[in-house]
């Protein structure tokens, strides 16, 4: 059956390239030679160890694809924007934490008895700022709540047992509006370059049958249309993702994919309704190779791991 790692990367769609487009300007000289391709529209690849596919995230509803029924449709497999009948951004809403709480991969897998995780690290006080009324959770996060998880701590990213959002941990020390706080950052919380990240990551990975890392920067970018800040967030995924793959064993499988498209189109700041990339490394590919949206995702991650 074999292990899966799922980036779930916010806000990472495919577009054509272009001047607007920075994931075509960017060479991608970690990755590149790693995939046989770059995130840019117009490429498929279906092979036994690798899979590039573009993904519907507009799943047959009017609008412009959004972050709260995009990443409930991703996490549970069911069409939320369908059901509510519109696309929802940012938070999901009490039916869509009704689909999340009733079933979601983290949930299902776990109460199969396999082993399942979210890799990334949370703050004592993001959960106070939401005690307070001040945040509310993501998608993600009610997904773990409802697996009935152990949420990853500030303390196991020190001791290179979580990732923090960003990769490197930036935000933590810099800022902390990112996790909900109003304090002022963490200065003891060292900087984590790209590649030991990755390979933090792929060391939880082997540990799990599903492991789940959820990196919003690229829509955070996307909605500041920072040229500069594109170049760097290609730079850091480049060899973020690059070392993650090369550390991985030979029984686990990456995928990566998104809610919704952003930062591959500069032009407006806003999401677009470009597909999303499903990119899939291991043995577990052919298994996604049906996939047409991401409503497809969950149940083909059933499939691989046989729950």
């Amino acid at each position: 059956m074999g292990r899966l790692l799922f980036v779930f990367l916010d806000g990472f769609g495919l577009a054509p390239a272009g001047p607007d487009n920075p994931l075509s300007l960017y060479p991608w000289p970690c990755l590149a030679p790693l995939l046989g391709f770059t995130p840019v529209a117009g490429q498929e690849l279906v092979g036994p160890h690798r899979l590039l596919a573009a993904l519907d995230c507009g799943l047959g509803v009017a609008g412009t694809p959004q972050s709260a029924t995009g990443q409930v449709s991703l996490f549970t497999g069911e069409n939320a924007a369908a059901m509510l009948g519109y696309h929802l951004a940012a938070y999901p809403n009490r039916r869509l934490k009704g689909l999340i709480e009733a079933d979601n991969i983290l949930k299902r897998v776990a109460a199969a008895g396999r082993r399942a995780t979210f890799a990334n690290a949370y703050s004592d006080q993001y959960f106070q700022a939401v005690t307070a009324g001040k945040l509310r959770h993501s998608a993600t996060t009610l997904c773990v709540l409802a697996a009935g998880l152990r949420f990853r701590m500030v303390e196991d990213l020190r001791r290179g047992e979580a990732v923090y959002w960003d990769i490197t941990g930036e935000h933590l020390r810099e800022r902390s509006g990112a996790d909900g706080s109003s304090r002022s950052g963490d200065a003891s919380m060292p900087l984590v370059d790209p590649e030991e990240a990755g390979k933090r990551l792929a060391g939880l990975a082997g540990n799990h049958d599903l492991a789940l890392f959820e990196c919003f920067l690229p829509d955070l970018v996307g909605h500041h249309k920072g040229r500069a800040a594109a170049a760097a967030l290609c730079e850091r995924l480049d060899r973020f993702l690059a070392a993650c793959i090369s550390a991985l064993d030979e029984e686990t499988t990456l995928l990566l994919t998104s809610d919704h498209g952003n930062v591959e189109d500069l032009s407006s700041g806003a999401h677009t309704t470009n597909p999303v990339p499903l990119i899939v490394l291991g043995p577990a590919a052919p298994s996604f190779a049906a996939a047409r949206a991401i409503t497809d995702v969950a149940h083909a991650i059933y499939r691989v791991l046989a729950v």
